[in-house]
């Protein structure tokens, strides 16, 4: 399937919107953990987004317009947060995790990934 550059565009502002909650721990404690709107989210949820368009969006890099910059700290972050999802270390409820120094990390790699993207929320 072709996409245009519209959907292209939208596809990746999705994908940073994911990130961004990734990033944010009040949005976590509200929304992930306490169940509070007015988004539907939940982890596994944001998980099985970022994975299923975020490969996409990293296999296709230059058609999303992403420089090579851009590139590597969105690879360096996937890798990170896959290898946090795969390990046995990992509790498997956010309110379980989300006070670890691995999740920290998680977090604060996010933010990277969205400065160098220039996202801001809206």
């Amino acid at each position: 399937m072709a996409y245009t550059e519209e959907d292209k565009k939208y596809i990746l502002n999705k994908h940073l919107r994911n990130i961004s909650g990734i990033g944010d721990k009040e949005y976590q404690k509200k929304v992930w953990i306490r169940g509070e709107g007015p988004e539907v989210d939940d982890f596994d949820e944001t998980v099985c987004y970022f994975f299923d368009n975020g490969d996409h969006i990293l296999e296709n890099y230059q058609d999303y317009k992403i420089t090579e910059s851009q590139y590597n700290i969105l690879k360096n972050f996937r890798d990170e947060f896959e290898s946090f999802n795969d390990g046995d270390h990992r509790p498997y409820l956010p309110e379980e995790f989300i006070d670890t120094p691995e999740w920290e990390k998680i977090m604060n790699m996010a933010k990277e990934v969205l400065k160098a993207f220039d996202y801001q929320k809206k």
